[in-house]
């Protein structure tokens, strides 16, 4: 036994020299963004792939085949796409979280793509800085042509027995705050961006004569609706605001509504409670590509089909914006990577 160990142990010597020196080679590997964008589809991600020389590509197991990889520059700057909706968002979030080969634990994540807006809040092409971010599906839902006729609607919290009731039960995923000092911060450094517009975002938007849905497009901040349903019309309108106010106990105005948020919310929150990433360096952009609902003379299934020129605005802006705010992080990276700077 003697000599069988004298004979293992420069084996053993040397494997763990072996180990040692294939774990320092995987770390150098490892790439550690100061900012990671968060694209849903292809239409959102191409300003940035256009603007930006994202040489680098790293393909992930897990993300989607149509949008296997993530396109690095040597700046700072990663771009990822999920795919469209909530089972793409969290499945390719946390396939990037868990892949290995990156480094977030200083990164800021910017989750950036269109949406549709909420008239009375901002028109086609604004650009909104969300507070909250809220799950528009996680209730009850009746068929309007069997509600209570003393209902407002058929949304229901979960375990509740009407509308307005908070829920007796839920998921733990219903509603995400973002940090305000950061929210603050991105809203300072993009409010005077200047906004892509076209010909045909200003003829639709004049069909909304009230209010800001007929006026030019702005950055604002103002609050989320996620929901896997792409929900259209007044009457639905009406009941995810009050969904959204009931939901946060008043405090949220939603003006934008979109497909992933709050699924990509989960995952990276479940990625900072194991120590990966961290939560208040998350920011959350939407613009505006469509209405919400229809205008005054329209049918809401016309609203739906009709086209609103805010397409090409909406995904313009959100990398203008966008770019904005992530040059600003990696251009003052000391500052950042200790924080939000307070000034």
């Amino acid at each position: 036994m003697p000599r069988l160990l004298s004979i293992l142990a420069p084996i053993a010597a040397v494997a763990s020299a072996v180990l040692s020196t294939a774990t320092m080679a995987l770390a150098a590997d490892v790439v550690a963004p100061k900012v990671l964008v968060v694209t849903m589809f292809g239409e959102e991600a191409k300003p940035w792939i256009e603007g930006r020389k994202l040489e680098t590509k790293i393909k992930v197991p897990g993300l989607s085949k149509e949008y296997p990889d993530v396109a690095c520059d040597t700046e700072g700057l990663c771009v990822m796409t999920t795919a469209m909706g909530f089972a793409n968002a969290a499945s390719s979030v946390s396939a990037v979280l868990y892949s290995g080969l990156f480094d977030f634990r200083q990164t800021y994540v910017l989750i950036a793509g269109i949406a549709g807006v909420d008239p009375n809040d901002a028109t086609l092409g604004s650009a909104l800085w969300a507070r909250y971010a809220i799950d528009g599906g996680l209730r009850h839902d009746i068929d309007p042509r069997q509600i209570p006729s003393d209902w407002p609607n058929g949304m229901i919290a979960l375990g509740a027995k009407h509308p307005g009731e908070k829920a007796k039960w839920g998921a733990g995923t219903e509603v995400y705050k973002l940090n305000e000092a950061l929210l603050e911060k991105a809203f300072a450094l993009t409010k005077t961006v200047e906004l892509a517009d076209s010909d045909k975002a200003k003829a639709y938007r004049a069909t909304y004569p009230a209010g800001p849905g007929s006026s030019a497009p702005i950055v604002a901040i103002c609050d989320t609706v996620s929901i896997d349903t792409y929900w259209h019309g007044s009457k639905i309108a009406e009941g995810m605001q009050q969904w959204a106010s009931l939901v946060t106990d008043g405090k949220a105005n939603y003006c934008t509504t979109q497909m992933e948020d709050n699924a990509s919310l989960t995952a990276l929150r479940r990625g900072a409670d194991a120590g990966l990433l961290d939560f208040d360096r998350i920011a959350l952009l939407r613009t505006a590509s469509n209405f919400d609902r229809e205008a005054p003379g329209q049918t809401a299934a016309e609203s739906l089909s009709a086209e609103s020129g805010g397409f090409l605005p909406s995904t313009a802006n959100a990398y203008r914006v966008g770019s904005t705010f992530a040059n600003a992080v990696i251009t003052d990276w000391p500052a950042w990577s200790k924080g939000v700077p307070n000034n």
